[in-house]
């Protein structure tokens, strides 16, 4: 998830007597009068809906139909729709959609899921809540994307599947792994968390694979106001069994009719008539934050800061602006001074966290170095060009070159 840092303006050549502390000082004077520019804003996108989403909550309340019924039945057929899918499951959260997929493919102990090891950590925690054992996969170095190459290179005997991130709202090389993963003889499963809308070829995230699952987190390019989450497939029996597991695995016939081990997962009609306010415009959002990172690109230097690249095959949703630079600490500080917001997504692989240090079977070299290098830029969509401006031109003053 994404959590605003302040963060700042600023260019490399600071004499090296001088102390970081004197550089910024001096660099950045008067800063304390700079409009903050903040990681990340939903007050814009807020305003623009709040008045449909009233009107809805206020059905709502007269019907007391907040538990499943008409808003989430819309909300479902409304994003099957967008995704290119035939079905699309609400669930409570992202993390549910991705654990829940995985128990409905009959994936658990004794099954190996192979994940990237760059990811939010509910990738890999969903593998173990559903009882199988993930196997990490390391990352290209330009995209941080998992690639055909490391999935094979994680892949065993007991694979049954693979989850394949679009992270930072881009999408790999969805081709190639699905060949990959025919080959294996395994599901591929995406976890489009942070890339609704985004597109590979003529195909929509979610729509690769048995299963694509969506967190609707609010700072999401997609957000409820507060947790939700889906999922999305073409497979009949996965969907039926999706909506029995989201029940407490109750059976079509009746209200205490269960026939699978399920948990309470179902998507409120609050949260539904959220999203289905925010649908129509989240392809207007996601062209405001394209046109915002064309800016960063020419704007930042190479040299200084390297941005994370978007496969040709692909059109991202940028849900993140995530640079990498040899000296993140500094240019953090450097933009915090000037009142920037900053984020890291994510400081620490998930191989190497403690509580799935015990599945790390091998170091993940492109993974690991990435780590201490990443930052996360603002971005949302009514960001304005000035911001953009004023963030790379502290970037760009203090950012170390390299060759």
């Amino acid at each position: 998830m994404t959590h605003a840092v302040s963060a700042a303006p600023g260019r490399s050549g600071i004499a090296g007597a001088q102390s970081l502390d004197g550089a910024l000082d001096g660099a950045l004077d008067g800063a304390e009068q700079l409009e903050h520019v903040p990681f990340y804003d939903l007050a814009g996108m807020t305003r623009e809906v709040q008045d449909e989403i009233l009107a809805e909550w206020t059905g709502l309340l007269k019907s007391g139909q907040f538990i499943g019924g008409p808003a989430v039945a819309r909300f479902e057929e409304e994003w099957a729709e967008f995704c290119g899918a035939r079905f699309a499951v609400g669930v409570a959260n992202g993390t549910d959609a991705l654990h829940l997929t995985l128990r409905a493919l009959g994936i658990g102990p004794g099954d190996e899921v192979v994940v990237p090891a760059n990811t939010f950590v509910a990738t890999v925690e969903a593998v173990v809540l559903a009882g199988a054992t993930p196997r990490f996969a390391d990352v290209d170095p330009d995209t941080l994307l998992i690639t055909s190459q490391t999935l094979v290179e994680a892949a065993g005997p007991a694979t049954r599947a693979a989850i394949v991130v679009d992270l930072y709202g881009q999408m790999p090389d969805m081709d190639a792994l699905q060949a990959t993963t025919a080959d294996l003889g395994i599901d591929l499963i995406e976890d489009a968390a942070q890339a609704q809308g985004a597109t590979w070829g003529s195909g929509r995230s979610g729509s690769y694979g048995v299963a694509g699952c969506f967190s609707f987190y609010p700072g999401k390019n997609l957000g409820a106001f507060g947790d939700a989450g889906a999922v999305v497939t073409s497979d009949e029996r996965l969907a039926d069994r999706l909506m029995s597991l989201r029940d407490h695995g109750r059976a079509g016939g009746g209200h205490y009719d269960h026939e699978l081990l399920g948990l309470n997962s179902r998507l409120d009609a609050l949260q539904a008539a959220v999203l289905s306010a925010k649908i129509p415009r989240l392809d207007e959002w996601n062209a405001s934050r394209r046109g915002l990172m064309a800016l960063y690109r020419r704007l930042l230097e190479p040299s200084a800061a390297r941005l994370v690249e978007q496969l040709p095959g692909g059109n991202g949703v940028y849900h993140l602006a995530v640079v990498r630079v040899p000296d993140r600490d500094r240019i953090r500080a450097a933009l915090s001074k000037a009142a920037i917001g900053t984020g890291i997504h994510y400081p620490t692989p998930c191989h190497l966290m403690a509580p799935y240090a015990d599945f790390s079977l091998r170091q993940l070299p492109v993974a690991e170095k990435q780590a201490a290098e990443i930052l996360s830029l603002p971005l949302h969509p009514y960001m304005q060009p000035e911001d953009v401006e004023r963030v790379c031109a502290v970037v760009s003053e203090f950012a170390p070159r390299t060759e």
